[in-house]
């Protein structure tokens, strides 16, 4: 049974815990494997009910594994940055808006990476018609 500290947890905090034992373990686990990896307490129906969840959303994917499942994440940490970045600015009706104060509100030291991936150093792209 788990004990009502780890009820009161916010869902977003359980979700990590569950990815992270997912990334961690490199293979699909089962509910039961998940609960044991997490070794936090939580009963093996709240950790179904996470995954279920995440598995709605697309962040997981399930594979069967006799009368149950096991389940995978289907990106990397930094894919799921990038898919949750996409996800607030699809709920924004000023997309426009959106980026640019994200690009206002970023250090020097990130808008100069960002600034490197919009515009690769032209001398490593070959010439337009040449080969």
């Amino acid at each position: 049974m788990s004990s009502d500290k780890d009820e009161r947890r916010p869902a977003g905090e359980l979700e990590a815990s569950v990815l992270a034992a997912l990334w961690a373990a490199g293979v699909p686990l089962t509910p039961g494997r998940v609960q044991s990896e997490l070794d936090s307490g939580l009963a093996r129906t709240t950790v179904t009910t996470i995954l279920s969840r995440l598995h709605e959303k697309g962040i997981v994917g399930r594979e069967r594994l006799g009368r149950g499942y096991a389940y995978f994440p289907v990106q990397d940490p930094h894919g799921l940055t990038a898919r949750r970045m996409h996800t607030e600015l699809d709920r924004d009706d000023d997309r426009e808006t959106a980026l640019a104060r994200f690009v206002a509100q970023l250090s020097p030291d990130d808008e100069r990476l960002l600034r490197d991936l919009l515009e690769p150093d032209l001398g490593a792209r070959p010439e337009p018609g040449g080969e």
